[in-house]
């Protein structure tokens, strides 16, 4: 599964990008707000998800591992396809529409092409009951939380153990960026 890629961006189009890592080009599925945030020849960092369709495979990108996430349980329930996964994922932030679904707010939905009041309250149904489901802190939990780091996201993408990640990112002050997490993670991780 690709679920991480960093390149130079080559090609910009509305709804995708092409992102140029290792050589090769990947076809980059976005949303308008997410191809805002990016720069022809500028390198880009996305998290993605590969769609396996009947007769396609194709690559989702999102900022933030909190929208693939939400994309994911989107994609779950019946009758929700990627595009409207997309649409819906990129309204607002994760934790915005995490809200509005669980206070069962269908108006958040009325802006997405192709979703009518009767799909919106499936929506909301299932969608609450995958959001809320996630129940007290346990310490499973918090070891899953350790993943939606994207630094950790991207050295568990790499191969690294979940336990090595955790040591070398707690010796790494949380003001830095991702990248520079990554780097510097990359180095203590060589060095033992």
């Amino acid at each position: 599964m690709i679920s991480y890629i960093r390149g130079e961006i080559i090609l910009k189009q509305p709804g995708f990008m092409i992102i140029k890592s290792g050589g090769i080009g990947f076809e980059v599925f976005v949303s308008e707000k997410t191809l805002l945030n990016f720069e022809l020849g500028a390198e880009a960092e996305v998290f993605s998800y590969l769609d396996v369709g009947e007769r396609s495979l194709r690559l989702f990108g999102f900022l933030t591992y909190r929208e693939l996430e939400l994309f994911k349980a989107l994609r779950d329930i019946s009758g929700v396809g990627p595009k409207t996964a997309l649409d819906i994922s990129s309204i607002t932030t994760p934790d915005k529409i995490r809200k509005e679904i669980m206070a069962g707010n269908e108006k958040i939905l009325d802006d997405v092409p192709g979703i009518g009041p009767k799909k919106a309250k499936k929506i909301i149904l299932e969608l609450s009951g995958k959001l809320s489901s996630s129940g007290p802190r346990t310490t499973a939990s918090k070891n899953k939380e350790i993943l939606t780091d994207e630094a950790a996201i991207a050295l568990q993408n790499l191969g690294f153990k979940i336990d090595d990640i955790k040591r070398v990112l707690s010796e790494i002050p949380e003001n830095k960026e991702t990248e520079e997490k990554v780097s510097l993670a990359l180095k203590i991780l060589g060095r033992k």
